[in-house]
C-alpha cells in the first residue's frame, strides 16, 4: 500500500510495521488510537505460515485473532472504517462453483480456524468491520509463489507442482487499490461505515491451479524451466489446503462499482514491476 500512496493525495496515511507496533499488545493499540487522529484503520497484518502454524497455534491465536479484537476495538469507539483481509482458507467446501460470502464456512487447520475466529471477534467487537476474504496473495515484493518461482525456476531444471487445487491469485497492488479507493470514497463522504460492513470477497478475476499459474510464471519469464504437474498426495503438507477456492466477487463490484482484472494481466504488472527493479 505504501507504493500506491501517492495516487491517493487526498488521504493522509501512516504505515505500521511489527517493528512499529505489537499488535498483540492491547495496551500499545489503544496507545496509537489516542495519539492519532485516524479516520480508518486497514489491518494487513497476520500469521500466515499456514503449516507452522500448526505447532505454534498460540502465535497465530494472538496476531490473526487478539490482534484483529484489538484493532476493531480502536475502530469501534471511533466509529470509523476497519478493513480486515482474511482468507479463502475459512471455507474447505465441496462445492463446483464460485464461493459467495453467504456459503459454509468450514476451516481445517490452525491458520484456517484463527483467521475465521478474527473475522468473528472482529465483528462482534465491531458491527461495522469490513471483512475482506481474498486468496493466493503475491506482490513483487516480500515472500510469495511468483517470487518463490522465479527463483526455483532460475536454479532448477524443473519443478513439480500441484494441479489439483482450484483457485485465483490476487495481486497485492490491485487489492490495496481497491481498498484505498473505499477509503477515499468514505473521505468523501460518498460512503458510510455502515456500506462497508460484513463479509465481502476480493480476488483477481479468472480461474487456475497452482500448477498453470506456475506454467505461466515461468514461460512469462523466459526460463528454462520443466514444471510437472502433481497431485497433492505427492506432496503432503501439515495443513491442508482448499481443493477448490475461486471467490464470487459479485458482491463487491456491484456494491462498489470495481472493475477487478485478470490474473494474467496483473501477473504481468508483478513480473514487469520486478523486471524494473534489476
Amino acid at each position: 500500500m505504501r507504493q500506491l500512496a501517492p495516487q491517493f493525495p487526498e488521504l493522509s496515511l501512516i504505515f505500521m510495521g511489527s517493528a512499529d507496533l505489537d499488535i498483540t499488545n492491547r495496551d500499545a493499540v489503544r496507545q496509537i488510537f489516542q495519539q492519532n487522529e485516524l479516520t480508518g484503520c486497514i489491518n494487513c497484518a497476520a500469521y500466515t505460515a499456514v503449516d507452522k502454524a500448526e505447532t505454534n497455534q498460540p502465535l497465530a491465536e494472538a496476531i490473526n485473532v487478539q490482534g484483529t479484537q484489538w484493532l476493531a476495538e480502536g475502530c469501534s469507539v471511533r466509529n470509523i472504517p476497519f478493513i480486515h483481509f482474511s482468507s479463502d482458507y475459512v471455507y474447505h467446501n465441496a462445492v463446483n462453483r464460485p464461493l459467495v460470502e453467504t456459503d459454509k464456512v468450514q476451516p481445517k487447520g490452525v491458520y484456517a480456524r484463527t483467521k475465521l475466529q478474527g473475522e468473528r471477534v472482529a465483528l462482534r467487537k465491531y458491527p461495522n468491520s469490513m471483512i475482506i476474504r481474498t486468496s493466493w496473495v503475491y506482490a513483487p515484493f516480500g515472500n510469495n509463489f511468483v517470487r518463490t518461482m522465479l527463483r526455483l525456476g532460475a536454479e532448477r531444471p524443473a519443478l513439480n507442482v500441484v494441479f489439483d487445487q482450484i483457485g485465483t491469485p490476487t495481486y497485492a497492488p490491485d487489492l490495496a487499490a481497491a481498498v484505498l479507493s473505499l477509503l477515499r470514497q468514505h473521505q468523501r463522504n460518498d460512503l458510510t461505515v455502515e456500506n462497508l460492513a460484513g463479509i465481502w470477497h476480493y480476488s483477481n478475476e479468472g480461474v487456475t491451479s497452482w500448477y498453470d499459474f506456475a506454467l505461466a510464471i515461468i514461460e512469462l519469464a523466459n526460463l528454462p524451466c520443466k514444471v510437472n504437474p502433481i497431485l497433492s498426495v505427492q506432496y503432503p503438507t501439515p495443513a491442508q489446503r482448499p481443493a477448490f477456492s475461486v471467490l464470487d466477487k459479485s458482491k463487491i463490484k456491484n456494491a462498489f462499482g470495481l472493475d477487478i482484472p485478470h490474473w494474467r494481466q496483473s501477473l504481468r504488472a508483478c513480473l514487469k514491476a520486478l523486471e524494473s527493479e534489476k
